[in-house]
């Protein structure tokens, strides 16, 4: 299975911090964002990655280069100067993912969640890991109903992590080139009964704002 790692953000809520470093490119304890998501998925046993950059994404590339450093081979969809989006920049992205299901997690969020375990996750178009919700972000997003299928609504509500496996098959009706979020493509499929879902409730930060940036990186004992 194939990884991509979404890192064509602007990182609108980081700024000052991004006005001159793209936000994968943030130093938590010492090293990159993007470097955390490198290694899980080198030691899961991912080896294939896709990387998709717009913003700043000029220092990305020079920074993971091919990825032999990590014992990875890293190819990049390069998005030019207007991000696409998630739904829109996994399009664009897929002629370098193939047409198996693969997975895609987001470039700022820590985590300990065990990527091995998606490797060979069967799957219909999409497979989303839910945690509590943060207090950033109290309402969630999805509801884990029955057979462990996922829905808009539900009684009770989590937030997705930002780690998922999807099938190409998810996207055919993304206009390439076209700006799109993923929610409205994920709410179009679970409408059909065709998105499920899991519950973690291990290590998980996003890295959102400066402020959780600086709480988070003097929490790992480091200063930013």
């Amino acid at each position: 299975m194939k990884a991509m790692i979404l890192a064509a953000g602007r990182g609108e809520r980081m700024r000052p911090l991004t006005d001159h470093t793209p936000k994968p490119l943030l130093q938590v304890a010492g090293k990159a964002l993007i470097q955390y998501s490198l290694e899980k998925l080198a030691a899961a046993g991912f080896t294939d990655i896709v990387i998709n950059v717009a913003y700043l994404g000029k220092q990305i590339k020079e920074f993971c280069g091919d990825g032999s450093r990590w014992q990875l081979s890293i190819a990049y969809s390069d998005e030019g100067a207007q991000a696409l989006e998630t739904a829109g920049g996994i399009a664009k992205a897929l002629p370098l993912l193939g047409d198996r299901p693969f997975l895609v997690i987001n470039a700022d969020i820590l985590f300990d969640y065990p990527l091995a375990a998606l490797r060979d996750k069967a799957i219909d178009l999409a497979h989303l890991v839910l945690i509590d919700n943060p207090p950033h972000h109290p309402n969630g997003d999805f509801s884990l109903v029955e057979n462990g299928l996922l829905a808009e609504q539900g009684l009770e509500k989590f937030t997705f992590s930002g780690i998922g496996v999807y099938h190409p098959d998810l996207f055919a009706e993304v206009s390439l080139g076209q700006p799109l979020k993923l929610r409205p493509v994920l709410n179009q499929a679970m409408q059909r009964g065709r998105v499920s879902g899991e519950y973690f409730n291990g290590l998980w930060l996003d890295i959102g704002t400066p402020e959780r940036l600086r709480a988070i990186s003097a929490s790992l004992g480091c200063s930013v």
